[in-house]
């Protein structure tokens, strides 16, 4: 039997991150589920805070909705925001794990982004929809996503949330190295 992964989307690019990147990490498949659960968070995340706590909100819907779940089911959200660091305006995202009892946090690197992209978002929109615009493309944010667009494919959305999600497994690779 096949354990469960949990992932707090219906998006495509975060439902395959994170079932590629558990599969790896884990040596194991899973039986995926997608799940649309809120965030408690805007449509666009405008701040470091608010998009981990985006995160942190799907896993813990995710928990809630699945209370009675074996333990060795495994819970993933990604949550993509926008912020203004000291080099200018950047996205990046938070991505949660929860399994056993555990929960691990992590965060991806920054893409930086055109200022006249972080006003249109500041206005109410959303960065996928800004960058459709801006590149004449149809729903680039369940695609390679504003990171694909502005490398030139070089990267893409799910191989930047592959990453972070590789990083936040080190606390279940090695727990007794990470006692809260």
């Amino acid at each position: 039997m096949l354990s469960k992964l949990f992932v707090g989307s219906k998006n495509p690019v975060k439902v395959n991150a994170a079932h590629i990147t558990l599969s790896i990490t884990l040596e194991q498949d899973f039986d995926v589920y997608e799940v649309g659960v809120p965030s408690g968070v805007s449509e666009q995340p405008m701040s470091e805070e608010e998009t981990r706590l985006g995160a942190v909100n799907r896993v813990k819907a995710l928990i809630d909705m699945h209370k009675d779940e074996t333990n060795d089911s495994w819970y993933v959200a990604i949550e993509g925001g926008v912020d203004v660091f000291e080099d200018g305006p950047a996205t990046f995202a938070y991505v949660a794990i929860y399994n056993g009892g555990r929960m691990s946090i992590g965060r991806s690197a920054n893409l930086p982004l055109p200022v006249s992209v972080y006003q249109a978002l500041q206005r109410g929109e959303e960065l996928g929809p800004v960058m459709d615009k801006l590149f004449n493309t149809t729903n680039v944010k369940q695609k390679g996503g504003a990171i694909g667009l502005l490398t030139l494919n070089h990267a893409s959305r799910q191989s930047v949330y592959e990453v972070a999600l590789t990083l936040a497994m080190a606390k279940f690779h090695f727990p007794d190295l990470y006692t809260d």
